[in-house]
């Protein structure tokens, strides 16, 4: 029989659940411009410059840049959030007491483009369900009116 969340860590798991949302909202958007800029840079031999000669944000040619390389700093920003998508991730995963298995899908949320998105819908529904679920048990083995019809 797998373990369940204990009912005292409903507070956190709720909170823990809300950090994930959030996390993986921000660790998403910064893949897919982590994506976008790889390709530029690659297929289209473009990076992006903030505050160079040609512009508030100019696309330069690659190995051009002699301002800002947001190109670097979107790779930068993206691999820190993930490290805080992962914490968002175990902290979910340790308080609802998953198989080891779900950590890995989870994380793979961070490095799979849209798969965060998904993820996080369903992730998000069913730790909602079930609290929910279990809430609603509770309440009626502790219900007095409802153990006496």
């Amino acid at each position: 029989m797998p373990l369940e969340p204990r009912t005292a860590d409903f507070p956190r798991i709720r909170g823990a659940v809300t950090f994930y949302q959030v996390a993986s909202v921000i660790t998403g958007v910064l893949l897919l411009l982590l994506c976008a800029e790889m390709l530029l840079k690659y297929a289209g031999g473009l990076e992006l410059e903030l505050g160079g000669t040609r512009g508030f944000l100019a696309f330069v040619p690659a190995g051009t840049v002699a301002a800002v390389n947001l190109s670097t700093g979107i790779l930068i920003v993206h691999g820190w959030f993930y490290v805080v998508y992962l914490f968002s991730d175990f902290r979910l995963w340790s308080l609802m007491r998953w198989p080891f298995g779900r950590f890995l899908l989870i994380a793979l949320g961070g490095i799979v483009p849209f798969l965060s998105f998904f993820l996080e819908v369903r992730i998000t529904r069913e730790v909602k369900d079930y609290l929910a679920d279990r809430e609603a048990v509770a309440a009626s083995e502790t219900d007095p009116v409802e153990a006496h019809r």
